[in-house]
């Protein structure tokens, strides 16, 4: 349908009659809001749908029949909800877009009616807090993966305003409206929390994933209209000569950006990330590639053998046939090359292919050449006849149906295709061979996995999940030519999800049973179910995906209690600073005796501080522990025995410092020495009293003993430099990966917070437990000597960092690229 095109849909435009606008302003907004109900309408049904069966699963495994009777009620209530949900959602969203013109007011929670009582009072709203992190975070993650599309519908939203550019909270079709409205709607239905809860999840995986959807036709739309039309966004940051050098990694001569787009640190939980484009990344392969050693157009007989699979595909071949034929075009470059650079090596080589041909029919691949380098027919087989894609995979489909009864799989790629080759030939005769494009296949497939491999620890559970996939997975990539350029299939998002699980949740000391149990009952639905119906992947991998989900809810709320914390020693590390500078510029300025400036740093700082943590710097509190101080210094300045005691001062003293846990009698002879002229006390022996007050904890410390006494840092290099001011410009939540050990293990650590005052951070691991605290300064030296690096966007997905180490070696041996050429 154009873009332009007149958008049918049961809209009222009179709904948009009353807006200030001019008409073809008032047809505009009609228009887009039956954009949105044409686009948004399944979604809004399919939530409450799924809701409703979250909750029946949910039910199943409640803990008592209290709370399974509780949620039953809840789903009874989701009748009456399912029919009126979407029509209220749309027509919430359309109020939004009659307001466009209205003076923008942000949303902000009205009040309590009723009178708050300090028995009322709580510390913290736990159901506010629930809701708002799960929203916050559904929010978080839509704005940084759809922020062009929402830039430039906010431009072209502030034409149709006649104002300003639309801020991404205040734009109708943002994310922040539409989270707000399904909000108010899950309040106006009286759903009770832990359905609202599942409401938000299932509101995002059913809308707010296909949010894009909708930005990218109302900018596509709206551009046809004449509204900003040929507008692009292309960020740009003015940037000093001093911040100019800032990397991302501890090499400098990395590019900031990669084809065109900004490295994008990770900040979201495992399962969040987004795809990479492989379509792009075959073609910028391929650009690589020297013009001599890329061979012609493909054979028609190669065209032709793919015709039959295509048809199975779930892809139209017309879209993927150019990136399909430069991998194939990359990977006989690849092979053209090894072959000539192995000339010198060609007799053991021969040697070892007829051996495994003697078996199998073809040799394995050399380590890193693609397979089809060293194969071909044996000395008495004759001329190789291609088998028919269909006895192929019926061949795959009796090996699949082995390995599930068996419950064993082959541990490479290579070994699948050698028991393809010598199972086909068993059937077909000793001539049967794969087609040329079947063959590319398979060798496409044992690189990817073998790069896979890498990343997983091979006694790790998942590494025989993998293995079990193989055959499942082969089909899949024969039935489908575009399986390698599609930016997602539902094999290779399942194929994913089981090798991150092996990657980063199940280490040695990391074995989650509930998340073995998934991936096990994953895999075997997709080793006995699967016939051809890429469907079944895409059940399992979401199957998988719930449970990350709901690993991840229980990550952030982990890692928010460490936060708030962490917070917390922030807002009394800036206490303690702000009370000894009051002190530091007292006694420089009254100069007490030297004991008394002694009680008062170690003893009185206490007080101040505590002060300043439960009332605040501008509180009548924090004033009169002022003149206190101030009267101190004014009394202990004056010779001893010149003037008598000032009780009261004494009293107030002794009190505060009753407060901050000082014992009676430690307080009052703390309290007579800075009441009295001079700090003179002659009931309490200095030695004595500073011995007790050196022994005991003070506020804030976790432990006996003093602090440890806080060294200047020593001057950092330019690189650590350059990483110390990134690291201070990094959102919250940013993933690192830390170097393990000597062999060069990583593992991955959140930064959850870090405090500019302190110059501490907070890491936490991917269940939200805190692993360990950093400085700025350490953290950027370890940056800058490799053994600690930032996880972009585009390098987060391991089936995506495997599919580019696949690639970059398949450049290495098809050569150099053309600026080596010319070099050379």
């Amino acid at each position: 349908m154009s873009a332009s095109a007149p958008l049918s849909s049961p809209t009222d435009p009179a709904r948009f009659a009353h807006v200030a606008a001019p008409p073809r302003v008032r047809r505009l907004l009609a228009s887009l809001h039956a954009l949105a109900a044409q686009t948004l309408a399944t979604p809004l049904k399919l939530t409450i749908v799924e809701l409703e069966r979250e909750l029946f699963r949910d039910a199943e495994r409640a803990r008592n029949s209290q709370i399974q009777a509780d949620i039953y009620a809840q789903t009874r209530r989701l009748h009456e909800v399912n029919a009126q949900f979407a029509p209220l959602f749309l027509d919430a969203l359309g109020h939004a877009l009659a307001q466009l013109r209205e003076p923008r007011v942000r949303h902000v929670p009205a009040p309590a009616a009723s009178t708050l009582t300090a028995s009322t009072l709580t510390l913290v709203a736990d159901t506010d807090i629930d809701r708002d992190i799960v929203l916050v975070e559904i929010i978080r993650r839509e704005a940084q993966r759809s922020a062009s599309a929402l830039q430039l519908l906010g431009q072209r939203f502030a034409v149709l305003a006649a104002g300003p550019e639309f801020d991404v909270e205040d734009l109708p079709f943002g994310p922040h409206v539409l989270c707000r409205i399904v909000r108010e709607l899950g309040e106006r239905f009286e759903l009770g929390l832990e359905t609202q809860l599942a409401l938000y999840r299932v509101f995002d995986r059913q809308l707010i994933d296909r949010l894009g959807e909708l930005l990218e036709r109302a900018n596509i739309f709206l551009g046809h209209e004449g509204v900003l039309p040929g507008l692009v966004y292309t960020p740009y940051l003015a940037r000093s000569a001093t911040t100019r050098r800032i990397v991302t990694g501890p090499e400098r001569s990395s590019p900031a950006r990669e084809g065109g787009k900004v490295n994008r640190p990770l900040t979201g939980w495992s399962g969040s990330a987004r795809n990479s484009g492989w379509a792009a990344m075959t073609s910028e392969a391929m650009g690589d590639l020297p013009a001599s050693l890329r061979p012609g157009p493909p054979a028609p007989a190669a065209a032709a053998s793919s015709a039959p699979a295509a048809a199975a595909g779930t892809a139209p071949q017309d879209l993927s046939a150019p990136a399909m034929s430069a991998l194939h075009q990359l990977l006989d470059a690849a092979r053209h090359a090894s072959a000539n650079g192995l000339a010198g090596t060609a007799g053991s080589v021969a040697e070892e292919a007829a051996g495994s041909a003697a078996a199998a029919g073809n040799a394995p691949a050399s380590p890193g050449v693609p397979a089809a380098a060293n194969l071909g027919p044996g000395p008495s087989a004759g001329p190789p006849v291609a088998v028919a894609s269909e006895s192929v995979h019926a061949t795959l489909a009796k090996l699949q149906a082995q390995s599930a009864g068996t419950g064993t799989a082959r541990r490479s790629m290579a070994d699948l295709h050698n028991a393809l080759l010598a199972q086909m030939r068993a059937d077909h005769g000793a001539q049967a061979a794969l087609t040329v494009k079947d063959s590319d296949t398979f060798d496409l497939l044992d690189m990817l996995y073998g790069q896979i491999q890498r990343e997983v620890r091979p006694d790790a559970i998942a590494a025989d999940l993998l293995a079990r996939l193989q055959v499942p997975v082969a089909r899949a990539a024969l039935s489908d030519p575009a399986f390698f350029v599609r930016d997602q299939h539902p094999a290779r998002e399942l194929l994913n999800a089981v090798a991150e699980a092996g990657a980063n949740w199940l280490g040695e000391d990391d074995v989650d049973p509930q998340l073995v149990q998934k991936l096990g009952r994953a895999v075997d639905q997709v080793v006995d179910d699967y016939q051809g119906d890429a469907a079944v992947f895409e059940a399992a991998n979401e199957d998988i995906q719930q449970h990350f989900r709901a690993l991840a809810h229980k990550a952030e709320l982990a890692e928010r209690r460490h936060v708030e914390a962490a917070r917390g020693k922030e807002r009394l590390e800036s206490a303690k600073q702000q009370a000894g500078a009051s002190i530091e510029q007292l006694c420089a300025q009254s100069e007490p005796p030297r004991f008394v400036q002694s009680l008062l740093k170690q003893a009185w700082s206490d007080v101040l501080t505590l002060t300043l943590l439960r009332h605040g710097e501008g509180s009548e509190q924090w004033q009169q522990r002022e003149q206190e101080t101030a009267r101190i210094a004014e009394v202990t300045c004056q010779p001893p025995g010149t003037a008598p005691s000032d009780a009261d001062l004494g009293g107030q003293v002794e009190a505060a410092l009753l407060q901050v846990g000082y014992h009676q009698d430690e307080a009052a002879a703390i309290a007579r020495r800075l009441s009295s002229p001079g700090g003179e006390d002659e009931g309490s022996s200095r030695t004595e009293l500073t011995a007790r007050i050196r022994a005991r904890t003070r506020l804030g410390e976790q432990g006996e003993g003093h602090e440890p006494r806080k060294v200047a840092p020593l001057a950092r290099s330019l690189a650590e430099e350059d990483c110390y001011r990134q690291l201070r410009t990094l959102p919250f939540g940013t993933w690192f990966e830390f170097t393990t050990n000597q062999q060069g293990d990583l593992r991955r650590q959140r930064l959850s917070w870090y405090s500019l005052l302190t110059d501490n951070a907070l890491f936490v691991n991917l269940r939200g437990q805190k692993v360990g605290e950093h400085s700025l300064d350490a953290l950027a030296r370890l940056m800058a000597h490799g053994q600690v690096r930032i996880v972009n966007e585009d390098k987060s997905r391991l089936i995506d960092r495997a599919w580019q180490a696949t690639l970059r070696t398949l450049r290495s041996l098809a050569g150099p690229g053309p600026a080596a050429e010319t070099a050379s």
